[in-house]
């Protein structure tokens, strides 16, 4: 299943970014040797308001079309991947998932100020829950198949096999358990090869070499608080802006007006367009004066919210990485002033991947990622790590949620306040604690709306059900009991079972 997964995802990202490439080109009037950004300062102002418009348009179309039910069945929770792994078993339904992730790249290449890993990492998960339901996994299996299609996914288009991996395991599923390690490993690689068939094998970034300094040593230890407190800010924003999301009325008129506020802003600040990877290549070669930074650090976060406030499907990996390019290079500019010597790129590497840790709260898939991207890491490991560190510490002390975990703490939290309730969403260790607090010997499990689907015993949470396993990635509901008796029969050993008593279900 991992390995078929793998080949879909491959398949799948490559022919999204084929299909990124032609949107951008057809588009925006590239040049020989240009990138998006070079693209778009070439655009005229009136030809850059009219295509961000439009991609206001192709946005709000398609989520006109989903949420009048006409591709929507059973898809549920918008389409969110994180929401369909916990709350749906990783079930995906088919043409919902695919026209999310078409509109998604689309309106990328149009200019929207999103990610483009948001369409390959739903594609990667649909080709796992294809093939779970094909092959009947169970629940907690199908999790981890989906959380390793959606790793492939970024695996196969960015070019960062291990990197796409622990991005499955840490910031998806939460845990960097050794027997979910070769499943995921086998997916991402195999995606990585089989992406090669359509895009070119080489590093997204290309970056000098720099050398460590005692200036980015100190440096580092200072910038990791601040770039901690910077992401917690990020990931309240992006929260806000996902519950600001419009209703049915204004499908429609929502992202075209986002859009064309954008479009209008981006005739001055062409670089809020697009995912930020152009503006990222600029801040590692140490480029953009201290002006355009700030104002472009200041406009990109916003603009990213305004986009999913819309809502507008698209992702967020990009984004963010951006956002710690540019605040790293700014504040390694001012640090310059009383300490220079240091090359200014080089902080700005160190701040993408520690605010990328901070926000994701995956601070070992944040540095292999950036390792991956740039292939030219590791003589700034030290201060990488160091400032890695600071950041997540304290966003961690600051804020339990991360980008991609703010929409399950938002159902989670319906449950909350009920006593001696879990949500179907809660992990095994959250509903053994529940069990031990309350002192019960079951507890309710509902879900996000506080509708009951059932108990759960403590006999069932201390022994589960073979059917369970991976413990990893069970849920609540995965251990809901069954019956008149309120009990679940527990499976016996082989040589017990023709003596053991028969329980009735």
């Amino acid at each position: 299943m991992a390995i078929a997964t793998g080949v879909g995802a491959g398949l799948g990202g490559g022919l999204l970014m084929r299909l990124l490439r032609a949107v951008q080109h057809a588009a925006w009037p590239y040049r020989a040797g240009d990138n998006f950004l070079a693209a778009v300062q070439h655009a005229s102002p009136t030809r850059i308001l009219l295509v961000v418009t439009g991609a206001g348009c192709v946005a709000g179309i398609s989520r006109f079309i989903l949420r009048q039910g006409i591709l929507h069945q059973g898809s549920g929770h918008g389409g969110e991947l994180a929401q369909k792994i916990w709350f749906s078993n990783g079930r995906l339904s088919p043409f919902p998932t695919v026209l999310r992730a078409v509109t998604s790249i689309v309106i990328v290449g149009l200019g929207a100020s999103l990610g483009r890993e948001a369409a390959p990492k739903q594609i990667g998960a649909l080709a796992a829950s294809v093939l779970a339901q094909w092959a009947s996994l169970p629940n907690s299996q199908r999790r981890l198949l989906s959380a390793c299609g959606a790793g492939a996914g970024i695996a196969a288009v960015y070019n960062v096999p291990f990197g796409g991996a622990i991005f499955a395991l840490e910031v998806l599923l939460g845990t960097i358990s050794l027997p979910l390690v070769p499943p995921a490993l086998a997916t991402a690689v195999v995606a990585t090869a089989v992406s090669w068939l359509l895009l070119p094998n080489e590093p997204t970034y290309q970056i000098p070499f720099y050398p460590v300094s005692s200036s980015q040593m100190v440096w580092s230890a200072v910038a990791g608080p601040i770039i901690g407190m910077v992401a917690v800010f990020y990931v309240r924003l992006i929260s806000m802006a996902d519950v600001m999301k419009s209703g049915r009325l204004f499908s429609l008129v929502a992202p075209l007006t986002v859009f064309a506020a954008l479009g209008a802003t981006a005739i001055a600040f062409p670089h809020l367009l697009g995912n930020g990877k152009d503006v990222v290549q600029m801040m590692f070669a140490g480029q953009p004066g201290l002006a355009l930074v700030l104002a472009i650090l200041v406009l990109k976060p916003l603009a990213t919210a305004a986009c999913l406030a819309s809502g507008a499907p698209g992702g967020l990996f990009t984004p963010t990485f951006t956002l710690g390019a540019l605040l790293g290079g700014a504040l390694g500019q001012i640090w310059l002033f009383g300490w220079p010597g240091a090359p200014p790129g080089s902080f700005a590497i160190i701040g993408a991947c520690a605010l990328l840790a901070a926000a994701t709260q995956g601070p070992v898939s944040a540095v292999v990622l950036t390792l991956e991207l740039t292939r030219r890491l590791d003589t700034l490991m030290v201060p990488v790590i160091l400032a890695t560190a600071g950041a997540v510490g304290v966003a961690r002390m600051i804020e339990s949620r991360s980008l991609y975990s703010a929409r399950i703490h938002l159902g989670r939290a319906a449950v909350a306040r009920l006593p001696g309730t879990v949500s179907t969403a809660a992990k095994l260790s959250e509903l053994q604690r529940s069990l031990l607090d309350t002192g019960r010997r079951s507890v309710s499990v509902v879900d996000e709306s506080g509708t009951p689907v059932g108990e759960v015993t403590r006999d069932c949470a201390v022994r589960p059900s073979p059917n369970a396993l991976p413990l990893e990635t069970a849920t609540a509901a995965d251990f809901v009991t069954a019956g008149e008796t309120g009990t679940m029969p527990i499976p016996l050993p082989a040589r017990s079972r023709r003596t053991a008593p028969r329980k009735s279900r």
